[in-house]
């Protein structure tokens, strides 16, 4: 009989945990473009909306930030047309300006150490859920990442260039790692580029199985202790490596130019 048959879970667990860090490598890109191939993968997984959203990552230099221009879709950001631009979006390196709607990640990363990237797209089915003034249900288990771990915000305080939304979103968002703005998006944030991109694409997927569910009955909750074990379980730099390079392989090819 196998040896690990009669091994508890927390055991399995750890053993799994381990295997993981040995076998799964890190993703390899720069940081720039990690934040490049991320707004490509943004791209073909429904998160364009015109020039709305913006998505950063820290630069090296403290208070500073790399992002998109402004007049940039997501499909044509490369590593070599980002912006680094500092905490009042005055443009440090690169051409053209930031999106004046960037002020509120100033915030954000201001407030929260921990965030090395942040994420703010309107894809189809978060917005639709945004309508509606009802804050996220994570009751699935492949949604798992953002069980206990989603933030709500159903106010809108209009456009989104002064400072109130950057103190009213930073300080809703606390210390969880995405929130669901009401009439508006999504923001998620990550301690890596890896993190964070994963996130986008699981908060869309969440509010599309939502409305689904909700528009034919009532949907159920998990038991929380069991919520928080798979939160922690898929939530590893490892797994979240290993799945971004998965969606860097699928869309590189598509999308090679965006590494220039």
């Amino acid at each position: 009989m196998a040896h690990s048959m009669s091994a508890p879970k927390e055991q399995l667990v750890a053993n799994a945990h381990a295997q993981m860090r040995r076998a799964l490598p890190d993703s390899t890109w720069t940081p720039r473009q990690k934040l490049a191939l991320t707004c490509r993968i943004l791209f073909e997984n429904g998160h364009d909306a015109g020039l709305a959203g913006q998505i950063s990552a820290r630069g090296q230099q403290t208070g500073t930030f790399h992002t998109q221009q402004l007049g940039l879709g997501l499909d044509e950001i490369t590593a070599g047309n980002l912006l680094l631009v500092n905490e009042d979006l005055d443009v440090l390196e690169g051409q053209g300006m930031a999106n004046p709607a960037n002020r509120f990640h100033s915030w954000i990363y201001a407030a929260r150490p921990d965030v090395n990237c942040i994420i703010h797209t309107h894809p189809t089915h978060v917005t639709a859920l945004s309508m509606l003034e009802v804050p996220l249900q994570v009751s699935h288990m492949d949604l798992m990442p953002l069980y206990d771990d989603c933030a709500f915000l159903p106010t809108w305080p209009g456009i989104p260039v002064g400072n109130e939304e950057g103190e009213l979103i930073a300080g809703a968002l606390g210390d969880k790692r995405t929130i669901l703005l009401g009439h508006h998006g999504h923001v998620c944030t990550g301690n890596t580029v890896e993190q964070a991109c994963m996130l986008a694409l699981l908060i869309e997927r969440a509010a599309q199985l939502q409305l689904l569910a909700s528009a034919a009955g009532t949907i159920r909750p998990i038991l929380p202790g069991l919520g928080q074990e798979a939160h922690d379980w898929i939530s590893t730099p490892r797994r979240e490596a290993a799945a971004f390079n998965y969606q860097v392989r699928r869309h590189l090819r598509k999308h090679a130019d965006c590494l220039d």
